[in-house]
């Protein structure tokens, strides 16, 4: 009975043992492998950059048609809305009093004419005897002072008979260029110009069309520095520079034109210079008052470029996560620039050689080992 006891106890005793072993495997930590992360090198290449900004389309040319005299509107030329050439007429105001006063005007001067005539004759005649000492001097001064009063009496009907037209031509509003006409103002039998000039409606140019924008003080102060480097003048920009335009809707930048006026002056106001370019729009797809993006290119340059999707934000800014020679994560900050087929263009904070994390951010975080695993760009070397 004593020879079963120990031999039982001995058995509890390895048992014991033996869990106690399997506890103490159990509690020892084992730390997990560091995360794979896909890395970059930031893609070399040469890009064109542009000049980015917000503007607005403005027509080239933009008239209030108004009436200059006063009468009743006879008639209406066109429709609203209409597209019209120049020399269109578009209202014509009671012309029949003016057409009277041309009349009046012309008889006038063919009567200060007629009487003219006279007295060059008259005077002729007076020089004539006074020099055979038949008529006195007093006579002759007097025919000389008839016919200089006369041939100013001329001067002025022929200056009334031009105002006379001039106002006769008033009476027809005719269209001053090309362009698109405005809802009328006013109604036929309606009076106008009776104290001011009464607007009857509102022509706009539209082929070609100006689009106006502005660039900051600080781009000013880079693009000059670049001019003055490269020998370049404002003369040099001016009808040559191209400039693309889009609307908000627009994928890409389908209009195109160049720049035709940049302001001598920033504005103090707001810091800013005003720039401005001329498109062709033929098919009036620009319409003035357009909100517009602006792209203007500025040259080719070497760039470095990431995914976009690889660049972070926080309260300091824009960052990228990089994996240093201890496979260590960091946070860089950067400046970025434009974008080339979904890629960034980082202008400062990165160098050729930095591994950029592009696969797996939500895996790495700052001061975290990784296992980076390196990836290839699209356009980028095999290596």
């Amino acid at each position: 009975m004593l020879a079963i006891f120990k031999t039982g106890a001995r058995v509890a005793a390895l048992g014991l043992l033996t869990l106690a072993g399997a506890c103490q495997k159990e509690n020892t930590f084992v730390p997990p492998p560091p995360p794979k992360v896909g890395v970059a090198y930031p893609l070399e290449k040469a890009v064109q950059p542009y000049l980015e900004a917000t503007g607005n389309s403005t027509a080239i040319n933009s008239v209030n048609l108004v009436a200059r005299v006063q009468g009743f509107v006879q008639e209406i030329e066109y429709k609203d809305g209409a597209a019209v050439k120049k020399g269109t007429p578009l209202f014509i105001i009671e012309p029949e009093p003016y057409k009277l006063k041309v009349d009046q005007a012309k008889a006038a001067l063919d009567g200060a004419k007629a009487q003219l005539l006279q007295s060059q004759t008259e005077f002729g005649r007076q020089q004539a005897l006074a020099s055979r000492q038949i008529s006195t001097q007093a006579t002759l001064d007097q025919a000389r002072a008839t016919r200089d009063l006369n041939q100013a009496t001329v001067e002025q009907d022929e200056a009334n008979l031009e105002q006379a037209q001039i106002n006769y031509g008033y009476t027809q509003v005719v269209a001053p260029f090309d362009g698109t006409v405005t809802q009328r103002l006013v109604s036929i039998g309606e009076l106008v110009g009776v104290s001011s000039p009464t607007q009857l409606a509102t022509i706009y140019q539209l082929d070609p069309i100006w689009v106006n924008f502005t660039i900051s003080e600080r781009d000013v102060q880079t693009i000059r520095a670049s001019m003055a480097k490269h020998g370049i003048t404002t003369a040099d920009i001016v009808g040559k520079v191209p400039v693309e335009v889009a609307l908000q809707t627009d994928h890409g930048f389908p209009y195109k034109g160049v720049i035709d006026y940049v302001a001598p002056n920033v504005d103090p106001s707001t810091g800013t210079l005003n720039v401005r370019g001329i498109l062709d729009n033929k098919n009036h797809q620009l319409l003035p008052g357009y909100f517009v993006r602006v792209h203007v290119p500025l040259g080719t340059a070497n760039a470095l470029l990431v995914p976009e999707e690889a660049i972070g934000a926080d309260q300091s800014g824009r960052y990228v996560l990089v994996v240093n020679a201890d496979n260590i994560v960091e946070q860089r900050k950067v400046t970025i620039g434009e974008t080339f087929g979904g890629l960034r263009r980082i202008e400062s904070g990165l160098t050729p050689k930095d591994k950029v994390i592009v696969v797996g951010l939500l895996r790495a975080a700052p001061g975290q080992k990784v296992e980076p695993q390196l990836q290839t760009l699209p356009g980028s070397d095999a290596k």
